[in-house]
């Protein structure tokens, strides 16, 4: 068995997921209009540029719905997913992980984005496993603004692969072919550490690392 591991926005989607629910708060009215779309959109410049206070984003980036009724915030989530994120979900990415799936490959989505969000996308995409950020819950199940565990961010993508693998019994040793997908510089210690790395839809500054360390680079969208 090998195993495929994909990093899920700009990777498998052709945009940034928990920014994309971010405007959609302020379409849906959710959100306090413009001013909060301009903090949204300046942390996803955080994140592209690898400074991201996760935590201070996590905070803020729940705070418009974690407060509401689980039954309303979940309703809200399915309408995303139909109106925004469905159409985003292209062939040639359901096709690469149909490969893997076909092949017998262990396949995982590991995304720095909550497990909130992705939750759906990982089961729409038809990916078993997902590690995603971990948000903390009350003892009545109401989602907090503060993140369980570590971090599927940077080198926290390590180390959650790392204790996923061994919840199953697995070490990353045990695969003869270790792949990993990704498009972005955020995620270079994972990249790092793989037997195959693929630059996937990379940033200038992965597609730069990639040409310089021989790795592939694939193109699932324009």
């Amino acid at each position: 068995m090998n195993l495929a591991l994909f990093d899920l926005d700009g990777t498998l989607i052709p945009n940034d997921s928990d920014h994309a629910f971010g405007g959609f708060m302020v379409d849906i009215g959710w959100a306090d209009g413009e001013q909060w779309r301009a903090r949204n959109d300046d942390f996803y410049r955080q994140y592209q540029e690898g400074r991201l206070d996760l935590d201070e984003y996590v905070d803020f980036a729940t705070s418009v719905w974690r407060s509401r009724p689980l039954p309303e915030a979940l309703a809200m989530r399915e309408r995303f997913m139909q109106e925004v994120m469905a159409p985003l979900m292209g062939d040639n990415a359901r096709a690469l992980l149909r490969q893997h799936q076909d092949a017998g490959d262990l396949v995982a989505i590991v995304t720095a984005t909550n497990e909130f969000v992705t939750e759906p996308i990982a089961k729409a995409f038809g990916v078993e496993h997902l590690l995603a950020v971990q948000l903390q819950r009350d003892a009545s199940g109401r989602y907090l603004g503060t993140v369980r565990g570590v971090p599927s961010f940077q080198a926290g993508k390590v180390l959650r692969v790392n204790d996923w693998l061994s919840g199953l019994g697995h070490r990353m040793a045990d695969f003869e072919r270790v792949s990993f997908y990704s498009d972005s510089m955020n995620d270079l210690p994972l990249l790092e550490l793989v037997s195959h790395p693929v630059a996937t839809n990379p940033t200038p500054a992965l597609e730069a690392v990639a040409q310089a360390r021989g790795w592939p680079i694939l193109k699932l969208f324009a």
